[in-house]
């Protein structure tokens, strides 16, 4: 087998570097390194993550990073958020190795909003654009800036007074007409020959911070695809880009933007099958890819979600077995899945019991035998205390009287059912 490429995703952090991490983190082809000039959620989720870089418009950022794709015999960068992709295309050559994004010409069309209605208004719908603010005579108008992406700086202003205190504290912006109708993303793929493999729409059904939270597949209506495309034939992509659409009061699409990246909630395609951050790799590498779509309809909602770093350094985890591996008579899958990485990274694993049953026949009934290091079954009236032989352990129990019992005789961290996904 192939040596894994080394992918270095910069910043990890952001949302699109989350959704890179989740489509890339199984795959046998790619090594995952973070790097951030800040920490931030990426230090949680990269195993391999280099902190203290400088930020991407400091004069030390092209020379630090082409150091560490050295040290790190990087393969390609992978750019995850806008600013940084145009920054890291123009060093393209300087930096020794490819950079997961369409050319830089067309990096900085999609940075601008303004110069992308300018390149595509010939070819699709785009919204007027207010040259200052003694054009407006009709509210509400849209306000965003020229350069920059999701809710930052966005404002709804619906009187003259709103408008100009807005556009004083943000002189960046442009006047847009306001669009009332739904708001739509569909996520495209090109390849390096700009041919134009998938376009997938999606509504927009609910967004926070500029992100849709909650986004479903639809079906690929022809105005969808023209519009894909149109901006196609006019700009050069290559690998994932997405564009959002919103509809006017007659149900006309307008073109609101356009952004040569993966959409952090693009993911929802990739529940079908379409892989957005490993077709822009392969693509990226000059080499041959293909799509290929499940037909099923597929519904995203996303909430916040908590990752975990606990100080606490153990080899041995003593695991119960009612209502801590079994619960309901169901397989703990969340637990199972805790002691297969910890069987990963090389810790001994011990079941601890007084379960009232065969202990042998009631692990295979969950096809469960051979899963542990050592099955200690214990009577009724043991202490489990007494059979935990190694100080670097955990004890992970649904009883508080049995994890008291560990606390204050041993001295172990000691976790309760609900305190796994902490582990």
């Amino acid at each position: 087998m192939a040596k894994p490429l080394n992918i270095l995703v910069f910043p990890c952090g952001s949302e699109v570097a989350l959704e890179i991490y989740r489509s890339l983190e199984h795959s046998i082809h790619f090594n995952l390194i973070g790097a951030n000039s800040v920490d931030d959620h990426g230090k949680f989720v990269f195993e391999n993550y280099v902190d203290g870089i400088p930020f991407a418009n400091h004069p030390d950022f092209i020379p630090t990073l082409k150091k560490l794709i050295e040290e790190k015999e990087i393969d390609a960068i992978y750019p995850a958020m806008d600013s940084v992709i145009a920054t890291l295309k123009m060093h393209e050559m300087e930096l020794g190795c490819p950079v997961i994004a369409s050319d830089i010409n067309t990096t900085e069309i999609c940075l601008s909003k303004s110069k992308t209605y300018e390149i595509l208004k010939s070819s699709v719908q785009v919204p007027k654009v207010y040259a200052n603010a003694s054009e407006v005579l009709d509210f509400p108008v849209f306000l965003k800036p020229d350069i920059g992406y999701g809710s930052r700086g966005v404002k709804k202003a619906n009187s003259k007074i709103e408008l100009i205190t807005h556009l004083e504290n943000n002189s960046d912006a442009i006047i847009l007409e306001y669009l009332p109708g739904k708001e739509y993303t569909v996520d495209c793929f090109s390849n390096f020959n700009r041919e134009l493999l998938f376009v997938g729409p999606r509504e927009r059904s609910r967004i926070s911070n500029g992100i849709s939270v909650n986004t479903a597949t639809m079906p690929l209506e022809e105005r969808f695809k023209e519009i894909a495309n149109s901006i196609n034939s006019a700009i050069k992509f290559s690998g994932a880009w997405f564009f959002q659409v919103k509809e006017r009061t007659d149900g006309t699409l307008v073109l609101m933007e356009v952004a040569s990246r993966l959409g952090g909630s693009s993911s929802v395609y990739r529940a079908k099958g379409i892989n957005f951050a490993s077709l822009s790799i392969f693509n990226g590498l000059g080499m041959p890819v293909s799509v290929l779509e499940n037909e099923y309809s597929v519904e995203l909602d996303r909430a916040l979600d908590a990752v975990y770093k606990i100080d606490v350094q153990f080899n041995h985890a003593y695991i119960d077995f009612d209502d801590t591996l079994i619960v309901n008579n169901k397989v703990n899958t969340k637990l199972i899945s805790l002691i297969f990485k910890f069987i990963n990274q090389g810790k001994k694993i011990y079941l601890i019991t007084k379960h009232e049953y065969n202990i042998t026949e009631s692990l295979a009934k969950y096809r469960l035998s051979g899963l542990f290091d050592e099955v200690i079954h214990l009577e009724k009236l043991d202490q489990k205390w007494k059979y935990i032989m190694h100080k670097d352990s955990i004890f992970i129990d649904d009883s508080f009287a049995e994890r008291k019992q560990i606390k204050d005789n041993l001295g172990l961290a000691v976790f309760s059912v609900d305190m796994i996904s902490m582990l």
